[in-house]
C-alpha cells in the first residue's frame, strides 16, 4: 500500500478524518485542467510513509458535477495494488451513504468503511450493528468520531486488512439491496429533540429562519470587523510602524528622496515621514495595504466563513433564500459564491461551478462582480467613510444591494436558459473541528497572500510609473471633463479608475488624499465597486465564461456603473 483515498459524500467528515491522519503535512492542489481543489498529505503506518488523498465529495461514481468528475478521475488513475479506499460514511444517514459504498465495493480496490459521527447515532436513537454490516459487506467496518479521534487508531491498525469485495450489483438492484442491509443492521427508536435539532427546524422555517439568518449574518460581520480591526490595531500596524518604518527611513536616506528609484520603492514622503496609505512605494504602501490593512479582514472573514460551513449552516441558508435567489435567475446555492465573494471575488466566481447551467453561472458571476465588494475593498470603504458613520457607509452598501436586485432581475428576464430547482444535502448541525477549521483558514489565507500580493505590487508600480512619466495627467486631461460631468468627482480620480482594474482596494485608497466630500466618496466607492472587476477576477471570469460572455458581462458592468454613478451624482 502506497496511498489512501478518502472517499465519501459531501459533509460526512472526510476533512476531519484527513486531518486526524495527516496532521499538518498538507498540500492543497487543483486537479490538472480544472479548478477543483483537493488535499493531499502523508501519514505513517507500520513505519512507512503513506500518501493520503482527500478526494472531492461525491454521491456517485457516475459524475454529474466537476467535483464528482475529479473524484472519478483520481480513482481511475490509481493502481488497485498500491491503493486502499477508505469510505467515510455518515452513520446517521446510512441508507443514502451506502449507495456510494456499494459502487466502491464493485471496483477492484480494497476498501475499509468508516461509520463516522458514531456519537450522533445515540443522540438520534439509531442503533447500527457494525459487525453484522462488516459481514454483509465483506470488508472491515469501523465506527469513528473524527472530532474526538475515536476509532482513528483502530483504522490505522486495520488499514492493512482492507479487502476487495466481490460485489457486482446492477444499478437497478442497488436500492433493493441497500434496503435489505438497512433492515438487518439498523434499528431506530423514538428520541426527544435535542437543542441542535430545534435550531435546525428554526433555521429553515420560512419566517423564523429569516430572523435567524439576519442574526447570524449581523453577528458574522460584527465578528469579522472586531477581529479584523483588532489585528490591525494590535498586531499589524504596530509591526509596520515600529519595525518597518525605521528600516524604510534609513533606506530612504540612502537612496535620496529625489531619485526615481526612491519614488518607486519608497514613494513620496509626507511631511518627511512615510505614510503607508499615501506614499505609494512598493516597500511602503505596496506591502502595507495587503498585509496590514487587508490581510486581517481576510483572516477574520475566512474564520467566520469556515465556522458557518463546518457547523452546517450554509446549506440551510441556501434553502432559505432559494426563492429570493430565483428572482435573479439562480437557485439558493448561489448564496455560497455570493458569500465567498465578500472575501474575494476570485473564489466567488470559481464557486459558481456549483450552479448547474451556463445561464446561472453567467448571472451569478456578473451580479457578484458588479455588486459585491471583496473584503479588501470593504475594508478601504470603511476606512474612507467610517468617519461619517452610518450616513456615509450605509448608502454605499444599500446602493450595491439595490443594484444586485435590479440587475439580477433584469438578467433573469432577458438572459435565455434555465434555472433548475435546488438540490443539496443538509447535514445536521455539528460543532466544528477546530484543527480542521484553522487548517482551512490557513490554506485560504495562504492562497490570498500568494495570489493577491503580486497584483498589489504590480498596481502600485504602475501607479508610480504612470505618475513619473505623466500618463495619469494625460488620461486625466482627456477623460477628466466627462468624468466630472457624469459622476461629479474631480479629474484626479481618473487614476483610481485606471488602477481599479488591478486592485480595487488600492484604487479606493487613492481617493483618500483628494479631499473629496462625503457624497463624492460615496459615488466613487460605488462606481469603483461596479465598473469592472480586478484583473485577477477578470482572468477567472474569462476562463469560466469564455470570450463572448465575458464581453457581455463587462458591458453590463461598465454601463450600469456609470448610470448608477450619474444617479448618485444627482442625489448628492
Amino acid at each position: 500500500m502506497k496511498r489512501i483515498l478518502l472517499f465519501g459524500n459531501p459533509n460526512v467528515g472526510k476533512s476531519a478524518i484527513f486531518t486526524r491522519l495527516t496532521g499538518v503535512r498538507v498540500i492543497a492542489s487543483n486537479y490538472p485542467g480544472t479548478t477543483v481543489e483537493y488535499l493531499s498529505g502523508k501519514t505513517r503506518i507500520d513505519n512507512k510513509d503513506i500518501a493520503v488523498i482527500d478526494v472531492p465529495g461525491t454521491y456517485s461514481l457516475y459524475p454529474d458535477s466537476p467535483a464528482e468528475e475529479v473524484a472519478k478521475k483520481i480513482l481511475d488513475k490509481s493502481n488497485p495494488k498500491e491503493t486502499v479506499i477508505v469510505n467515510v460514511v455518515d452513520s446517521t444517514n446510512l441508507e443514502r451513504n451506502l449507495h456510494l459504498t456499494l459502487q466502491l465495493l464493485s471496483t477492484k480496490f480494497p476498501v475499509v468503511v468508516l461509520l463516522n459521527f458514531w456519537d450522533e447515532t445515540k443522540h438520534k436513537g439509531i442503533t447500527i450493528d457494525s459487525n453484522n454490516l462488516s459481514n454483509l459487506l465483506k470488508v472491515p467496518v469501523i465506527p469513528t468520531v473524527a472530532i474526538t479521534g475515536y476509532g482513528i487508531q483502530e483504522l490505522r491498525e486495520k488499514i492493512g486488512e482492507a479487502k476487495t469485495s466481490k460485489f457486482k450489483i446492477k444499478e437497478k438492484d442497488i436500492w433493493n439491496f441497500i434496503g435489505k442491509i438497512i433492515r438487518e443492521v439498523q434499528s431506530i427508536e423514538h428520541h426527544h429533540h435535542t437543542f441542535p435539532q430545534i435550531l435546525e427546524e428554526i433555521s429553515t422555517n420560512p419566517l423564523l429562519g429569516i430572523v435567524f439568518a439576519g442574526i447570524v449574518l449581523v453577528l458574522s460581520f460584527m465578528i469579522i470587523r472586531l477581529i479584523g480591526e483588532g489585528l490591525i490595531g494590535l498586531v499589524f500596524t504596530p509591526l509596520f510602524e515600529n519595525l518597518w518604518t525605521p528600516v524604510l527611513l534609513k533606506f530612504s536616506s540612502f537612496l535620496g528622496d529625489a531619485t526615481i528609484l526612491h519614488k518607486i520603492l519608497i514613494g513620496e514622503l509626507i511631511e518627511g515621514k512615510i505614510d503607508f496609505y499615501q506614499s505609494f512605494g512598493l516597500l511602503s504602501t505596496g506591502l502595507f495595504i495587503p498585509i496590514a490593512a487587508v490581510l486581517p479582514y481576510i483572516i477574520s472573514f475566512y474564520f467566520v466563513l469556515s465556522i458557518l460551513e463546518d457547523t452546517g449552516y450554509l446549506p440551510r441558508l441556501a434553502v432559505l433564500v432559494d426563492r429570493l435567489m430565483h428572482q435573479i435567475g439562480i437557485h439558493g446555492m448561489g448564496i455560497v459564491p455570493m458569500f465567498l465573494s465578500f472575501g474575494c471575488n476570485v473564489p466567488g466566481v470559481l464557486a459558481t461551478r456549483i450552479m448547474e447551467t451556463r445561464r446561472e453561472r453567467f448571472i451569478a458571476a456578473t451580479v457578484m462582480s458588479i455588486s459585491i465588494p471583496c473584503m479588501a475593498q470593504t475594508a478601504m470603504i470603511f476606512g474612507l467613510l467610517g468617519k461619517y458613520g452610518v450616513k456615509g457607509i450605509a448608502p454605499v452598501f444599500l446602493t450595491l444591494f439595490l443594484v444586485w436586485i435590479i440587475v439580477g432581475k433584469l438578467m433573469a428576464r432577458y438572459v435565455s436558459g434555465e434555472s433548475p430547482e435546488i438540490f443539496t444535502e443538509i447535514p445536521p448541525y455539528r460543532v466544528p473541528h477546530f484543527q480542521v477549521l484553522f487548517k482551512k483558514v490557513w490554506l485560504r489565507v495562504g492562497w490570498f497572500i500568494k495570489e493577491a500580493l503580486p497584483f498589489v505590487l504590480i498596481g502600485v508600480l504602475i501607479v508610480d510609473l504612470s505618475y513619473i512619466f505623466g500618463f495619469i495627467d494625460f488620461m486625466s486631461r482627456i477623460f477628466g471633463g466627462p468624468l466630472t460631468k457624469i459622476l461629479g468627482i474631480p479629474a484626479e480620480a481618473i487614476a483610481a479608475l485606471l488602477i481599479g482594474f488591478l486592485r480595487k482596494d488600492v484604487a479606493i485608497g487613492m481617493l483618500a488624499p483628494l479631499g473629496l466630500s462625503m457624497g463624492q466618496l460615496i459615488t466613487a466607492s460605488v462606481v469603483l465597486t461596479m465598473y469592472f472587476p480586478c484583473v485577477a477576477t477578470f482572468v477567472v471570469l474569462f476562463k469560466e465564461l469564455g470570450f463572448w460572455d465575458t464581453l457581455k458581462s463587462s458591458a453590463i458592468m461598465i454601463s450600469s456603473a456609470f448610470f448608477v454613478g450619474w444617479i448618485l451624482n444627482l442625489i448628492y
